[in-house]
């Protein structure tokens, strides 16, 4: 940069005439330069400056050279080059010190690395490892998943697995890091490789108590090692739990489920009697989609790939699927966290009261957000709030459930303003009378009220409302979206009748039936669920009643929750003066 003029200090002629002397003017030299640390603060004082580039991470200090090396290499995926770079750097006297990053950029090109090309990644790896630790650096989680992903894959070693088995198990202790799924999924691989079940199961075991949850591909192993050792209680117990963890499965987990349906273990896997009441109580228990009381019936599983109708009958078996709920005990466990949340929000003495009220009026099959649908589509100039449309919901339930009446939930500041209008005074006072309407006190929020009431009873609940707000996502529960698609119903109107889009009549998740069958999605891309296909995996003959629907939570469309909940115990009293269908045996 100029600071001046480039002549040396001194006088400088403005003209160069002899004839007539000028004026001198004294130039000032030019100022020095700078101390760096002044340019630093005048810079970050405001000071202008032109703009400088930043340095690239690695191009200066004594290992730059590598760092440039090993970014080249990361790119091109050549773990051979990197080793060399590495050894060559570390050769000399003056060996530099490596940053983390570049321990784990050769970790993550070493876990990758193809065998042609470098074919002892595993000892390589355990180099630079012992290097790292000798330099006093720090292992992450990710250099420590790295180096168990290639010491898992050393086919050489025999004891490989147990290897990196014990890195990722010790890594809290050792190194003060947490593992990962991606920690875990190696090491199951490869004792999935070896055959090794009970060593499978310790990874299992390692996971739950590091509170890591196994996704798909790592149950999918562990279901595969349980298969090949012929393990058919482990084989059940990883079939439950791919049910509470996926919707669907892939190509590569269905094709494992059908190796071990077409097994002669699984063929002799089961008992060929047992309790069918006990059965069907245990799928209404569990939300109506299994009974988790082991497998049903004996002899060979016919398996095949068919579609499901709009219905829910299977195109293979006949069999109608089911619309699953969550749980009992996740029905009353969503319960106390609504009635916590709302004990803290509202005024504790109103919630308390409607709580009693409910135990002692609770044999709805349908709970209504009245303002919801008295204020639906009312933002024109005449509208308001609309106690017809919401007569005509409570008429359409009525009509729908043999005339018992649904519960309406409307905030007192409505009530008190439509009591007014005479007409209107007559219908509130009908539904009083009929114990079909509750009101929330002034400065309470209704929300609780009619959300708690459809979860605590277990029943319907007809709103819009796509419940998203701050309320709702307090709750913070993970099977609230299963819930709200089990229970809410949707409405419009058509011509002044109310018209009621209810649940779907079945769910698209893995199934076991009161049979024994079982029922696979697959991931569908088109998220069609028409084009979906299942597993359809069924003893031979044991679909005994095609066109029933299973005895369980809301499997009909048009069957609520609370009569699904009601029909096992009006069963049992039918079935107890004989005996039972098929091979099922009476009950003592």
């Amino acid at each position: 940069m100029r600071h001046g003029l480039t002549r040396p200090m001194g006088l400088w002629p403005l003209t160069t005439s002899t004839s007539k002397p000028t004026p001198l003017i004294r130039v000032l030299p030019p100022p020095p330069p700078l101390h760096p640390t002044t340019t630093h603060m005048a810079t970050a004082a405001g000071a202008s400056s032109p703009a400088r580039r930043r340095p690239r991470r690695g191009s200066k200090g004594p290992n730059s050279d590598l760092s440039r090396t090993l970014t080249d290499c990361t790119r091109r995926g050549d773990a051979a080059a990197a080793m060399a770079a590495f050894d060559t750097t570390l050769s000399g006297p003056d060996a530099p010190r490596l940053l983390a990053h570049q321990y784990n950029q050769l970790f993550h090109l070493l876990a990758t690395a193809d065998a042609d090309s470098l074919p002892n990644a595993a000892a390589a790896a355990r180099r630079v490892f012992s290097h790292m630790l000798g330099s006093g650096a720090s292992p992450s989680e990710a250099t420590i998943t790295s180096l168990a992903r290639v010491t898992a894959s050393d086919a050489s070693n025999p004891a490989a697995a147990d290897e990196a088995f014990d890195l990722v198990a010790t890594m809290r202790d050792k190194y003060g890091v947490a593992p990962r799924l991606r920690s875990y999924s190696p090491v199951l691989a490869a004792f999935r490789r070896a055959g090794d079940a009970g060593k499978a199961y310790a990874v299992d075991a390692h996971m739950e108590a590091s509170a890591v949850a196994p996704e798909e591909p790592e149950i999918a192993a562990l279901f595969d090692v349980s298969a090949k050792a012929g393990d058919a209680d482990k084989v059940y117990e990883y079939m439950h739990k791919l049910s509470r963890t996926v919707d669907c499965v892939g190509e590569e987990t269905a094709e494992v489920l059908e190796g071990w349906f077409r097994s002669d273990k699984a063929a002799m896997a089961g008992k060929a009697e047992w309790d069918a009441c006990n059965v069907k109580d245990a799928i209404v228990a569990n939300g109506g989609g299994c009974h988790r009381l082991g497998w049903l019936g004996s002899g060979p599983w016919t398996v095949q790939r068919v579609r499901v109708g709009g219905d829910g009958q299977c195109e293979g078996c006949g069999c109608r699927l089911a619309c699953v709920d969550i749980d009992v005990e996740e029905t009353q466990r969503f319960a106390d966290s609504v009635a916590s949340l709302a004990l803290q929000r509202e005024t504790k003495t109103n919630f308390s009261q409607f709580q009693e009220w409910l135990e002692g009026h609770g044999a709805y099959e349908a709970i209504v957000d009245g303002a919801n649908i008295a204020l639906y589509q009312q933002n024109f100039a005449e509208g308001g709030f609309s106690l017809t449309q919401l007569d005509a919901v409570v008429t359409e339930l009525r009509d729908r459930y043999n005339g018992k009446w649904p519960l309406v939930v409307l905030h007192n500041k409505r009530i008190a303003k439509l009591m007014e209008n005479a007409s209107n005074r007559h219908l509130i006072e009908t539904w009083r009378a009929n114990g079909a309407l509750y009101t929330s006190p002034i400065g309470s929020n209704d929300d609780w009220y009619w959300l708690y009431a459809a979860i605590r009873l277990n029943c319907l609940l007809v709103t819009n409302d796509e419940m998203r707000d701050h309320i709702f996502e307090l709750l913070g529960s993970s099977f609230f979206p299963k819930w709200k698609q089990r229970h809410q119903v949707k409405y419009t109107f058509s011509k002044g009748k109310a018209v009621l889009m209810m649940p779907p009549p079945y769910s698209s998740e893995i199934q076991e039936s009161e049979m024994g069958s079982w029922h696979v999605p697959m991931e569908e891309k088109s998220g069609d669920d028409r084009a979906r296909i299942w597993l359809c995996i069924d003893r031979t003959g044991h679909c005994k009643h095609p066109h029933e629907a299973p005895a369980a939570n809301g499997v009909v469309q048009d069957v609520s929750p609370t009569e699904a909940s009601h029909g096992c115990e009006q069963r049992r009293a039918e079935h107890n003066g004989g005996s039972l269908t098929g091979k099922r045996k009476d009950r003592n």
